[in-house]
């Protein structure tokens, strides 16, 4: 008996602090991906890479149209936003369905300009969607192979990552996608920023893609904000 899952890498427009404008911009990749199990947005996709915005809290009525989204169509959405709980304030996944968000993940290696506003999550994460078992990243954990080691540990099937580059550096999300997937022999899926967006990335470099086991991309995105890429990972039973 196989197992299937169809996921998506999306890349939203993106309004700096604006999470109601960004919540319905989600909701409409969530809309656009309908026959997509999971959609997976950028780091801090709901903000911005706004590293002062406050915490987005679980149960803000400003997600109500991912909310709704997610609902029409049977969607998870993973979207990117930094999370308390006060008095820390980290770079977090927040897991959006039906019933409503919750902090699914919060960023492991923090760097930078981010150490100065961000605290470090402390653990591996995974969500489980219809069987197959989905491990969490943001944008530098995939570059740190404890957090791949750790996550993949955990015993998953894919490694799903919320990513923001410069255009000049997507070669870097190809570099670790491989090495995630031939260490740990998963398919894996990065949402990659396109919109411009604070703390000096006007630039961002877009591509989501996804990659099988074998290292193969197999899923690709457009670089402009509103693409996104489709792909069914499929498994063994």
């Amino acid at each position: 008996m196989r197992r299937s899952l169809r996921i998506a890498v999306a890349q939203p427009e993106c309004v700096a602090h604006d999470v109601a404008a960004n919540a319905r911009a989600h909701a409409a990749l969530v809309r656009r991906a309908a026959d997509a199990r999971v959609v997976v947005f950028p780091e801090m996709s709901l903000t911005g890479y706004e590293l002062d915005a406050p915490p987005l809290a679980p149960g803000d009525p400003r997600l109500a149209p991912l909310i709704e989204a997610c609902a029409r169509t049977g969607a998870l959405a993973l979207a990117g936003a930094p999370v308390g709980p006060a008095p820390g304030k980290h770079i977090g996944v927040l897991a959006v369905d039906r019933s409503g968000a919750r902090v699914a993940y919060r960023k492991m290696f923090v760097g930078g300009t981010e150490a100065e506003h961000m605290t470090p999550g402390t653990a591996p994460a995974l969500v489980e969607v219809d069987g197959v078992r989905l491990g969490l990243a943001v944008c530098k954990d995939t570059g740190v192979p404890e957090q791949a080691a750790r996550t993949a540990a955990l015993g998953v099937d894919a490694y799903l990552a919320g990513v923001l580059d410069h255009a000049d550096e997507l070669h870097i999300q190809d570099e670790r996608a491989r090495r995630i997937a031939a260490e740990h022999g998963v398919w894996v899926a990065f949402a990659s920023f396109a919109a411009p967006t604070g703390f000096g990335y006007a630039d961002a470099g877009g591509r989501s893609r996804i990659w099988a086991p074998d290292g193969r991309v197999v899923a690709e995105a457009g670089p402009r904000p509103g693409d996104l890429a489709i792909h069914t990972l499929e498994y063994a039973g």
